[in-house]
């Protein structure tokens, strides 16, 4: 039997990935990887632009296109990538219960009254007991894969995925904070009525204890009740996309800028990372596009300049890629996703090799 070494020293990294084997086409089984990407498929809630549940496959299919000599990681595909097959049908579940969830939204959207419906009512209970199910089950994974000594990347779906999984952050970290990439600042509390929308993903993590802080960055959509939140607590700060972009106007630094923004973190942080954080043309096929947003080298310099810094990564989540007619928006998936396996490596020891510099 082959072990880790052998397969690293028999291993071909120029040329196309394993049809066979996990993502990215390495050889690697899950024991053998230090990196476990734990997919959820799940977008029951969304209320505009769908296919956040194909991001995972999208991003996996086109993960195969990625060469593995990565210029700021060249080593890291030696570490072990492995895509989870975790226990549950949660892509299943996760279409049944979104044909329950459309008829609310559509009530919603007409102006209707959802509690004068005993249907839509008990519809929208079932969501809820459903979608507190599956951070269970998130939470339950995530551990699993902790308690091996694993770092874990948890792959979405839509935004509202990564709860459980925070969760599971704080019960192994007493005071961690979030770095928020996202068009969006998801504080809406219950919206549209369900507990873990995607839209109240950071009202539901500001409510978990360990988060001591919220730093979100390139917001360019938000609403007057998830302002007054932020005004009314000091957990969450807002690095608007405007704000950045006037900065950067007159003449202050990205670099300048992404130092404020890492100065406002904690000491051990988890990234979440919604591909709408990016400008459009990275991800055309995103649900809820708003103008504006990130260049990927601009998001690429903020995760390294945090990875060479004195905090400490403690997670990673990658929602709200849906693929299109094409393979674009899983192929930025793919190449960010593996971007940020490398600054999870780097960050936490991991041997990812010298940057290869041409200049």
């Amino acid at each position: 039997m082959n072990t880790k070494t052998e397969k690293i020293k028999n291993f071909d990294p120029s040329q196309p990935g394993l049809a066979d084997a996990s993502i990215y086409g390495l050889p690697f089984d899950e024991h053998e990887s230090e990196i476990i990407i734990l997919p959820v498929p799940w977008e029951v809630t969304v209320s505009y632009g769908g296919g956040a549940g194909e991001g995972p496959q999208a991003i996996f299919n086109a993960s195969f296109q990625v060469d593995l000599l990565h210029q700021d990681f060249p080593d890291l595909w030696k570490s072990g990538i492995f895509m989870d097959n975790p226990p549950y049908d949660w892509k299943a579940r996760s279409e049944d219960l979104k044909d329950l969830a459309e008829p609310i939204i559509d009530a919603l959207e007409l102006g209707e009254d959802i509690n004068q419906s005993a249907e839509l009512r008990e519809n929208l209970q079932t969501i809820n007991k459903a979608s507190a199910q599956l951070n269970a089950e998130v939470a339950e994974r995530t551990m699993y894969w902790i308690n091996q000594g694993k770092r874990v990347i948890l792959l979405g779906g839509d935004h509202s995925t990564p709860y459980g999984y925070y969760q599971a952050l704080a019960r192994q970290y007493d005071n961690f904070g979030i770095l928020h990439l996202d068009a969006h600042m998801d504080l809406r509390k219950a919206y549209e009525g369900f507990e873990h929308s995607h839209a109240s993903i950071m009202y539901n993590a500001a409510q978990i204890q360990q988060i001591s802080k919220i730093v979100q960055v390139g917001i360019r959509d938000f609403s007057e009740t998830e302002v007054n939140f932020v005004k009314s607590s000091s957990k969450v700060d807002v690095f608007t996309d405007a704000d950045i972009k006037n900065q950067l106007f007159e003449g202050k630094t990205w670099q300048h800028i992404c130092d404020e923004i890492i100065s406002r973190l904690p000491e051990n942080v988890a990234i979440s990372f919604d591909i709408d954080a990016l400008q459009q043309w990275y991800c055309p096929n995103t649900g809820t596009p708003v103008p504006g947003g990130l260049s990927y080298e601009q998001a690429i310099y903020l995760l390294n300049r945090l990875a060479g810094s004195d905090k400490k990564i403690v997670g990673i989540d990658l929602v709200e890629v849906s693929p299109g007619e094409d393979e674009w928006d899983g192929n930025v998936g793919a190449r960010l996703l593996f971007h940020l396996c490398g600054i999870f490596a780097k960050n936490t020891g991991l041997k990812t090799g010298e940057r290869i510099c041409f200049v």
